[in-house]
């Protein structure tokens, strides 16, 4: 199994209407994909937010490299461009891909 985890500090200001966007909108839109097998949506507890944002991680599970790749592809640049349009200025993110060891 692979997790594809995308890790995003959002300004305190607009972090309660980015967590409502997330949550009813964007990770929706991206199971909606058919990539993914489950998502969570996770706050960072460690380091504590500071005032410049709060960090929360997002992890989504495929099945294999090849369906994450796809989706990347064809989907996320789509996906992305909404978040970057929406929340432009008042984020930083950066995606990594682990595998699961069993």
């Amino acid at each position: 199994m692979i997790i594809y985890n995308v890790t995003v500090k959002i300004e305190r200001s607009i972090h309660g209407d980015w967590v409502d966007w997330m949550r009813n909108v964007h990770i929706p839109e991206v199971m909606a994909t058919g990539f993914f097998t489950s998502n969570k949506l996770m706050r960072l507890l460690e380091p504590p937010a500071d005032e410049e944002g709060i960090t929360y991680a997002i992890q989504y599970a495929c099945n294999n490299i090849e369906a994450l790749r796809r989706y990347q592809e064809e989907e996320a640049p789509a996906l992305q461009a909404k978040h970057s349009e929406r929340y432009d200025g008042k984020f930083f993110a950066f995606r990594t891909i682990l595998k699961v060891m069993e």
